[in-house]
């Protein structure tokens, strides 16, 4: 069984049990976070496809981490300017691990 959930701009694949990365969400570690823009949901019954989401479908996932990636340098530069900038980013996400999908 598996579904497909929106989040944070971006789809993701899910199955139970999988771990993954997503955009920042307004959580807690060790708590319970519900997905409810499920866009697909595939069992041995079938699949259903939502338009655009599956009506009643949720995707319940267990919160592990907050955390922020690696920094990531940029870093502009004109030639013969003397034009160079330099900055640093780390961007903010969410460890998730999947617990039960719904549908």
């Amino acid at each position: 069984m598996f579904a497909v959930i929106e989040t944070g701009g971006k789809q993701y694949r899910v199955s139970e049990g999988k771990k993954l990365r997503v955009e920042k969400l307004d959580a807690e570690e060790g708590k319970v976070f519900v997905f409810d823009k499920v866009l697909l949901v595939s069992d041995d019954m079938g699949t259903k496809i939502g338009t655009p989401v599956v009506g009643g479908a949720k995707v319940e996932a267990k919160v592990l981490k907050q955390g922020r990636a690696d920094k990531v340098i940029v870093f502009r530069y004109h030639a013969k300017t003397r034009y160079r900038k330099k900055k640093g980013h780390r961007q903010p996400f969410t460890e998730v691990e999947i617990v039960k999908i719904g549908g």
